[in-house]
């Protein structure tokens, strides 16, 4: 069968990438592409040279082993050598703005990777910066890749990504990764069922803005258990109570535990269910349902690879969509 025909430039060439909101449907659809070529190509040659002579400065002003490691080895398999600045060793602690640490950074890299405690730091950087930014989680804000790499493995496990109904499970209220995923899902009509503790519900302003963006979506059920969603589900995203989003310690003990995950769990499930967790976990799925063949979030893991492989690629290179590796 044919290739489908691209224009060869995608839209996010030369561009940083700090809301999933700057992609449609086909921007993904293409990003998708480039991934399965960039996983066809590392399972076979391992690495390529396409961005040899590039530099990626990997920004991180809060800890995260795997994002981090993901974006290094993404750019490192594509050639390109990667420089790590984190928070501890850099002048931030002596005063300097973020503008201002980016302006510098931009001097020795061809594009910037920025993981940041603030909301709303990584579109400030993308404004100082002439080069290309590119989000890796901005607090309580978004974490595109993680939301690409999600919808990445749903269609790689599941074949498609019409018509999917999603179950989010957690706090929905702090976990950024679900917050552009609901974005992702609203964009290609999916239905979501949320089930969580009252006090760890989506925000509104959330899928208020899915809605705008997605021809006034509404198609999600809010759960306080996962009993009624269970069963209808195609995919279980399972996300972490994370104890650093509280302001004390007895709200997270109160709520910690509300939403495990075990072999129980899943005795009502679709047997081609898929279930994904951004990692990383704690005790919210237990052990015993990592052999289950529906858990694929190490697979999840390894996909983010191929999406940050394509997207680093995409954004530096013009021509990476007519190519053949």
């Amino acid at each position: 069968s044919m290739a489908p025909v691209m224009e060869i430039c995608h839209p996010l060439y030369g561009k940083s990438l700090v809301s999933i909101a700057q992609l449609d449907t086909d921007g993904i659809d293409s990003l998708f592409v480039a991934a399965d070529v960039m996983k066809g190509m590392v399972k076979r040659d391992g690495s390529c040279e396409l961005l040899k002579g590039k530099i990626l400065a990997n920004v991180f002003f809060e800890p995260s082993t795997r994002t981090m490691c993901s974006f290094a080895a993404a750019m490192l398999r594509l050639g390109g050598q990667v420089i790590p600045v984190n928070e501890s060793s850099s002048s931030a602690q002596k005063g300097e703005t973020l503008s201002d640490t980016i302006k510098c950074l931009e001097c020795y890299a061809d594009i910037m990777v920025l993981r940041h405690p603030v909301k709303g730091s990584a579109a400030e950087a993308a404004a100082a910066a002439s080069k290309p930014v590119i989000n890796a989680g901005d607090g309580v804000g978004e974490h595109p890749t993680q939301a690409l790499l999600d919808l990445y493995t749903m269609q790689n496990e599941l074949g498609t990504l019409r018509g999917l109904t999603v179950t989010c499970l957690g706090d929905l209220k702090n976990g950024r990764t679900v917050h552009s995923l609901v974005q992702l899902c609203a964009t290609f009509g999916m239905k979501l069922h949320l089930v969580s503790p009252p006090s760890l519900r989506m925000p509104k302003e959330v899928l208020e803005l899915a809605a705008s963006r997605a021809n006034g979506w509404a198609n999600y059920e809010e759960h306080e258990s996962l009993d009624a969603a269970i069963a209808v589900s195609d995919v279980l995203y399972v996300t972490r109570v994370q104890k650093e989003r509280f302001s004390t310690t007895e709200k997270y003990d109160a709520v910690k535990d509300a939403f495990i995950v075990t072999l129980d769990t899943l005795k009502n499930a679709k047997e081609k269910m898929i279930i994904l967790h951004p990692l990383p976990r704690v005790n919210e799925i237990a052990v015993e349902v990592d052999t289950d063949p529906r858990a694929v979030y190490f697979r999840q893991m390894e996909n983010g690879m191929y999406v940050r492989m394509a997207l680093l690629a995409l954004i530096l290179k013009s021509d990476v969509l007519g190519k053949v590796f």
